[in-house]
Formats: C-alpha cells, structure tokens, sequence
C-alpha cells in the first residue's frame, strides 16, 4: 500500500495552498494532493455558467505567496482557474496532484498512527487504497455531484430545458430566448446580467430580496500602486486594506444594522432611480451579515434592469406551465429557458466515510477546534473559509497552523494530535450564526462550537492571525501522545469485500 506522510484531499484553491505551505515549511514529508475530478480549480473549474466570477476581491481570494497582478479585482472564473494553473506551475505542486482520485472513505488505526484511506481511481471508478499519517481535507463545503435542487409544481409540464448553474451544458442557446432565473443569490444575480446581453429578456424570479452591493470592478488604487511599488508590497498592501475594510463593515452591521441596511439600500435607489420599487425587490426583512450580500461589478445588474433588458419579480411559484410559470400573484413568467438558482447542498468532508478505531465518526456530534480540526478525531484537519470574507484568508490561515503542528510532532518525536473536550456539559452552539436556507438546511450534519476558545471558529481574519499564529500549538486542548508501539509501514489493505462490508 502507497503511503504518504500528509494527504492532502481536492486540488481546488485550498488545496493547492496546501501544497505550497507543505513543501514550504514542512519540506521534509512527503505529500500528494488527490483530486476527484480531471483538473485543479475546484468551484473555478466545475462551474462553467455565463459570467461566472469572483464574489470576492482577488487580492483576499488570492494566496498570500502569489500576488494578484491582473487589472481586473472583481475576477471572471476563467481568470481565477489560469491563476491557480500558474500557481502548479510555478511552485512545483503538479507533480503532487493525482487526478481521478476521489476518496470516499478513511479509517484512523490507533496502534499504527495511520489512516487508511479508500479511493476510487479514475472513471470506472476501481477502488484502492493508500495509507498516511495525517489527512487534510481541502475538498470544499458543497456536493459536487448535485446542487439543492426543489421540485417545482407542474415543472414536467414546462415546454423549455430546466438548467441547474452547477450543470451548465455547453451548447446551451438562450440568443434570443426568454429566461427565467429563479434564486437570489451570488449565482443568480451573476447569470441575470450576463445573460440579458443576448437573451431577449431575463427576470430573476426571488422569494424575498437580498441585499446587493455594487464595486468597480477593477481597483484604481491597487492598479495605480503596482506602477510604483515591486507586485508583492503592492498586493499585501492592498490585501490588508481591504480585509480591514471588510471587517469595518461586518462589523458595523452588527452593531449598527439599521444604519448599514439603510446604506445599502439607499446605493440600490441611486443606482436604480426614483421610481424603481426598491422596498419591493431590493430591501430584506432581516438584518446585513446574517446571510452573506452579493456583490455585483460595477453595478452591471442593477444596468442591465435599467435597460430593460431584465427585470426582478418578487413572488411565489404557483406551479410551472408549458409556456412558463405561473404566479402565487396570478402572474405570469413567459419563458423559453428557466434556470433553478436555487443554492448548493452543503456537504462535510466531501461526504466520505470516516472511522476511528472502527467507529464511525459523527462530525455533527464533535465539536470544532480552532475552526479546523475535531474533537476527538485524530491527525485530521479541514479548511472551511470565512463566510464573511474570502475563502482563502482562513484556508491560508489553517495550511500554516497544520504545518506547525506537524513540526511540533517531529520534534517531539509524536505520531498522534487529538482534540480532547473534558467538558461532558459543555455548551454548544451552531458552527454558523447566519441564516442562509443551505447553511440552515445543513448544520444538523457540522460540528458544534462551544462557548469559549478553542472550540469558536471566528469570523475575523485578523482574531485568528493572532490566535493561530501567535499561540501556542501544544495547548492542553490538543493532546500528543506517541504509542509504545507504532508501526510506520501501514498494514496490508483488508479484502475488497471487507471494505466494502465496513
């Protein structure tokens, strides 16, 4: 059996951070980073729909080791993944990734300091297995394989195709056609104006409002910068000024919510004009940053209803007809195309099996150790992002707390890190306090958070800058212990059939 120091799973912005700090500060332990799918990029790869992009800035969702120096700040998908192809390249991290590699299963042996993980390769899907002594999984928060997708009323009816953004087909043409979005979130108000620039007409069909939030799309000050100061001072200068902005904000929305929401609205109505019903389609019951806003660039939906070339209509679906959909109202839709932006499935550890000393893990039972590792679940760490700023600003974060984790180990001579809870009473609360429909759907299956550190996954880069990086690894929560008797050469891999059965 193939066995590996770390092993890193999924090849998407995460993981290739992973990589880098791996071989950066650990570079005497072997690694590979095995992917699922046929290439690396993650979310930037597998979503192919009109307009896809960043919603977030590119000097916070790019890696802290590899400056963004494109103009564009607010990137197109297609820029991200050629970014994260130069990052494999330019870092030696290709020759580590194995594609058609997914993991679906992984069994922590005590007595021998191992995990022994079970992959199917390539696309009959044959099962293997490999062994190591700490996994790290990169491999995102959402399924893959389908999106959150509900049945609409009458929907065999409809005449047209009924796309899902996560399965976007290639040779969709909507030149001309009436399209109707039906979500409101980061996917739909993307696809609304992107389409609407050859659709006859696009409506963003919504239950309820979202707030939206327009930037400019290309960042004056960080483009004026890079002329003067060497790519990486510029970027790191820039990177912080805008987490610190982003932490101003969220903030600010907590503490002042009214005084936020009505700055927010009040920007929809300047772009919108007088006579737009912004209280109707652009004002949300609840309050900023308890759900996630959508960013758009350089105002390009708001332009794009403006122009009539889209509309929003906030209602409920009746049921779906041959010619469309058919309003709780009593409206309407006429549509050629309807797409179902309806959100993702949240998923934990990319849905694999996982045992410890032969008994399953329940991640929805365990609690959260510094927003990635798992009480009582050894040698393992996820990385899950900031759900109120870039992703990669915690996923960047966690790579370097694992690397000085497994450092520790080395010098102290363990083969084993447990997170250990004494507390039978402790508290607990959900790992998120937002209030999005897929987060809602989804955190029965998340680990809990406690009421102090270290069992609280923070919402602030800087807090936890200064929490992972400035304290200490061996803590007291997170125990060491070395076996008298470890083997370092994993056992024989057990009988397909036994896999299968376990």
């Amino acid at each position: 059996m193939e066995h590996f120091d770390v092993l890193v799973v999924g090849a998407g912005i995460s993981g290739i951070g992973a990589g880098y700090h791996l071989q950066t500060m650990c570079p005497g332990r072997t690694y590979a980073i095995f992917e699922g799918r046929e290439a690396i990029g993650g979310t930037w790869d597998l979503f192919r729909y009109p307009g896809i992009r960043s919603d977030s800035d590119m000097f916070t969702l790019g890696f802290c080791f590899k400056p963004w120096t494109r103009a564009k700040a607010i990137a197109d998908g297609p820029s991200i993944l050629e970014y994260l192809k130069e990052a494999v390249r330019e870092y030696g991290i290709e020759r580590h990734i194995r594609y058609q590699h997914k993991v679906v299963g992984a069994a922590w042996d005590s007595g021998g300091s191992h995990w022994t993980v079970d992959v199917e390769q390539g696309p009959e899907h044959r099962r293997t297995q490999v062994s190591c002594n700490f996994l790290y999984m990169c491999s995102g928060y959402y399924n893959y394989a389908k999106g959150y997708r509900p049945h609409f009323p009458g929907e065999e009816a409809f005449a047209g195709p009924i796309i899902e953004p996560q399965f976007w087909p290639k040779d969709l043409d909507y030149a001309g056609k009436r399209v109707v979005v039906i979500g409101s979130g980061a996917t739909a108000v993307t696809l609304v104006p992107a389409m609407a620039d050859s659709a006859s007409h696009v409506t963003m069909l919504q239950r309820s409002p979202t707030y939206v939030v327009s930037r400019p799309g290309e960042d004056a000050f960080a483009n004026v910068l890079r002329r003067w100061l060497p790519a990486k001072w510029a970027y790191d200068i820039v990177r912080w000024r805008n987490v610190l902005g982003q932490m101003f904000i969220y903030d600010m929305a907590r503490k002042k919510p009214a005084k936020v929401k009505r700055a927010i609205i009040d920007m929809a109505r300047a772009a919108l004009g007088p006579d737009y019903d912004v209280d109707t389609h652009f004002t949300p019951t609840y309050d900023p940053w308890t759900q996630r806003l959508c960013l758009v660039p350089d105002a390009d939906l708001f332009d794009a209803i403006k122009a009539g070339r889209a509309e929003v209509v906030t209602d409920h679906i009746e049921r779906f007809t041959p010619e469309g959909i058919v309003l709780k109202s009593g409206e309407t839709l006429q549509a050629d195309i309807i797409v179902s932006a309806t959100g993702l499935d949240m998923q934990v550890l990319s849905g694999a099996e996982f045992t410890v000393d032969g008994q399953r893990i329940d991640f929805g039972r365990t609690f959260n150790y510094k927003g990635m590792m798992y009480s009582g679940v050894p040698n393992l760490a996820s990385v899950f992002g900031y759900i109120n700023a870039s992703w990669t600003l915690k996923a960047d974060l966690i790579a370097k707390q694992v690397c000085r984790i497994l450092n520790h180990m080395d010098r102290k001579g363990f083969t084993q890190c447990r997170p250990v809870n004494d507390d039978p009473d402790m508290a607990t609360a959900p790992w998120f306090d937002f209030s999005s429909g897929y987060i809602r759907r989804a955190m029965e299956r998340f680990p809990k958070m406690g009421p102090t550190p270290p069992w609280v996954a923070h919402q602030n880069y800087v807090k936890d800058l200064l929490y992972l990086r400035g304290g200490t690894v061996d803590d007291g929560v997170l125990r060491f212990s070395r076996p008298t008797a470890v083997a370092r050469a994993p056992m024989a891999p057990a009988p397909l059939a036994e896999i299968t059965a376990a």
